[in-house]
Parts: structure tokens; C-alpha cells; sequence
């Protein structure tokens, strides 16, 4: 069974930048239209951006032109470079794909914040 693992979340000041990785072994990753997911603290996981199978990406307006997106296929890995974070980008982290198909990971924590 697929198990993503989520890194790279920290601290960080607002307008700082972080970059995510996700781990997804187990599945031919190049056929998943994989996600990131956040969950902040009173509220449901969302979907902050997609990267479909073929290339194109999708991006909540939340996260729209700060937010980036990408993969390497053949190591079955998911990213999320984030710039200009913003206190409201504070939550817990997940991968999973856009369908929701895998287990959901521990996630990786990230706290904006001065």
C-alpha cells in the first residue's frame, strides 16, 4: 500500500520561502494526478495545488503565483516551493493524489510566523 512521507516544513518568517517534498512509493507515480493538501488549525484539509499526470498545474487562489508545484517522476516525488508565506499559509501539509486514493501521511508542519 502507498504511504506518502511528507518533509521539508519548518518555521519560517512571513515572506520567507520553504520547499516540501513528498514521497509516494508503491504506485507508478507518473500516472497519479498528485496534490497538496492543507489542514490549518479549526479547519478541513484543502487542496492548495495539483499537478495532473500530463503537466498542467492547478492552484487554490489562496496560493496562486506564490505557491509552485512540481514532481520528478522517477523518484516518485511530489514538491511544493513556496514563496512570499504569509501567516495564514500556517498548517500541516499533506500529499496524497488529486482523487484522494492513497492513505494520508503524518504530514510536515509549517508555522509562519514573526
Amino acid at each position: 500500500q502507498v504511504q506518502p512521507v511528507e518533509s521539508g516544513g519548518g518555521l519560517v518568517h512571513p515572506g520567507g520561502s520553504l520547499r516540501l517534498s513528498c514521497v509516494a512509493s508503491g504506485t507508478i507515480f507518473r500516472f497519479e494526478n498528485m496534490a497538496w493538501y492543507r489542514q490549518t488549525p479549526g479547519q478541513e484539509r484543502e487542496w492548495v495545488a495539483i499537478s495532473m499526470n500530463y503537466g498542467e498545474t492547478f492552484y487554490s487562489d489562496s496560493v496562486q503565483g506564490r505557491f509552485a508545484i512540481s514532481r520528478d517522476n522517477d523518484k516518485n516525488t511530489l514538491f511544493l516551493h513556496m514563496d512570499n508565506l504569509k501567516s495564514e499559509d500556517t498548517g500541516d501539509y499533506y500529499c496524497n493524489t488529486k482523487e484522494i486514493a492513497f492513505p494520508w501521511g503524518q504530514g510536515t508542519q509549517v508555522t509562519v510566523s514573526s
